[in-house]
């Protein structure tokens, strides 16, 4: 990676659990820690914050935080951290909220670091009230304002969605959108939703049993068929595209990419402008002649590039190759053979609903 902002080298060891990683990590953008609940992920990033005591570096932007020699305490570490849960004090207002932290700081920060944490989280039109009188995902917005208004060096954040409904989910997504395009620092974010990550990964982290087992651009990683497997139901692909047609009386919207096309839902983005599109591999299937008179829009040609066992014996995922894009297909073992699929097979698939998420 050139942009290296973030090494970690870090060993913990605990009853039952061991944490060995060793990451270079980019200066800027969104990575995102994936894995199954007890890979390590919370604890790597309570081991960055200093909050948990393990051998080994953290450097973060050319300064070094810690090392063989010294660790510089969690509180005097320059990084923002946000939790599942926001902890406002509830007999603070917003701005009240905001401040208590940067009064903390030693180093100064001027008022137009916050004035822009404000702004980018679009929390100005509840600077006086209470906690109590937040929805859930403003509390949110409120929390990631407090810590970037700090001035942080990185951004960790801890499952920040997870205890939103689906509703308030939808609602903060689009402000944790302007951090990973606006943000010029490394934002180092867990979760286990894949709407998250395709709509916010620059990289991904997969972690298993406090190790790293792979490491680097999200589509790059999402389309390695055995990292797939982890991700069972939600394995699924990101495709870079280009708004290429608007149809507005259907309200859809036709995605360009290196290989062909999807039609998805109009998110009102105009022509030109680039999108990430989620493909998940369940929405795929397989057919050996384009099919007809069918109801899914998208058809592609593709060529078998792989094939594994899925997470059940039922299941075989197939990655395919679409041009010089990859999709994955969850089908059953049953269709994998009466289709007599084998690598370099050419074959047509059906997207059936491919998502814009940026």
């Amino acid at each position: 990676m050139n942009d290296v902002g973030v090494e970690v080298a870090l060993k913990i060891d605990y009853a039952g659990f061991s944490l060995d990683v060793d990451l270079k990590l980019s200066g800027r953008g969104v990575t995102v820690l994936f894995g199954q609940s007890g890979s390590g992920k919370t604890t790597l990033l309570r081991c960055i914050a200093g909050l948990e005591r393990a051998d080994g570096r953290v450097i973060v932007r050319g300064e070094a935080w810690q090392d063989g020699r010294y660790f510089v305490a969690p509180h005097k570490r320059p990084l923002g951290y946000v939790f599942q849960e926001a902890g406002l004090f509830a007999h603070l207002s917003v701005r009240g909220n905001l401040m208590y932290g940067v009064k903390r700081l030693k180093q100064a920060v001027n008022d137009a670091q916050i004035e822009r944490s404000i702004e980018l989280l679009g929390i100005g039109h509840l600077m006086n009230r209470r906690p109590a009188r937040l929805s859930g995902g403003e509390r949110q917005r409120v929390a990631i304002a407090q810590a970037l208004a700090m001035n942080p060096r990185i951004l960790l954040m801890d499952e920040p969605l997870a205890a939103l409904d689906e509703a308030r989910k939808r609602e903060i997504l689009p402000y944790l959108q302007r951090l990973h395009d606006e943000l010029d620092i490394p934002v180092l974010y867990i979760t286990h939703a894949s709407q998250e990550m395709a709509s916010l990964a620059d990289h991904v982290v997969v972690l298993e049993q406090g190790r790293v087992v792979s490491s680097g651009p999200v589509n790059a990683v999402l389309s390695r068929l055995d990292l797939a497997l982890n991700m069972g139901e939600d394995a699924g692909v990101i495709i870079n595209a280009s708004i290429a047609e608007r149809d507005e009386l259907f309200h859809l919207a036709r995605a360009d990419f290196a290989g062909g096309s999807l039609w998805a839902r109009d998110m009102g983005k105009p022509c030109g402008t680039s999108v990430r599109l989620w493909v998940s591999a369940r929405d795929v299937s397989i057919a050996l002649k384009p099919p007809a008179d069918s109801s899914i829009l998208n058809v592609l040609p593709a060529s078998v590039a792989g094939v594994t066992e899925g997470d059940h014996p039922a299941i075989r995922l197939v990655k395919l190759e679409v041009g010089e894009s990859v999709l994955l297909s969850r089908i059953s073992a049953r269709s994998m053979q009466s289709l007599g699929l084998d690598i370099n097979k050419t074959v047509w698939i059906q997207v059936k609903s491919a998502a814009l998420v940026e």
